[in-house]
């Protein structure tokens, strides 16, 4: 998962250098680099250190949540919150739906006592008065 993100950045700075027309020689000299060591930071062969991650950002005059893309990683945690919270109440509402009729269950079962008890005792009181 980690990894897929790093790719996602790598993949935002490649794409903002391009749409500013900036070449893998245009970023090395900027971050004092060779362009070969540069393309190994967009191919993924160099990790992207935080701090050339912000020299990147303030070269391509691109703000970091914009490269890190933090709105679109929010908007999938709050989906991924949403379907979970959902997915939570929908386990209660099946949790009491079954509470409910094992309660009907039980109800059912002590209304049928108080019917064979009443039924007795209106034998035994009948037999009692003969």
């Amino acid at each position: 998962m980690e990894t897929e993100k790093i790719k996602k950045v790598i993949k935002n700075i490649a794409s903002v250098r391009t749409k500013k027309g900036y070449t893998y020689e245009n970023m090395a000299n900027e971050l004092s680099i060779t362009p070969a060591a540069y393309r190994k930071i967009e191919t993924g062969e160099t990790k992207l250190t935080v701090e050339r991650l912000f020299h990147i950002s303030e070269i391509l005059k691109t703000s970091l949540p914009d490269l890190l893309e933090v709105g679109t990683l929010l908007q999938q945690t709050n989906n991924e919150s949403a379907t979970g919270y959902q997915q939570k109440i929908e386990k209660i509402e099946n949790f009491f739906q079954e509470n409910k009729e094992v309660y009907e269950k039980l109800l059912q079962s002590k209304e049928e006592q108080i019917a064979l008890l009443k039924g007795f005792l209106e034998k035994n009181n009948f037999s009692h008065n003969n």
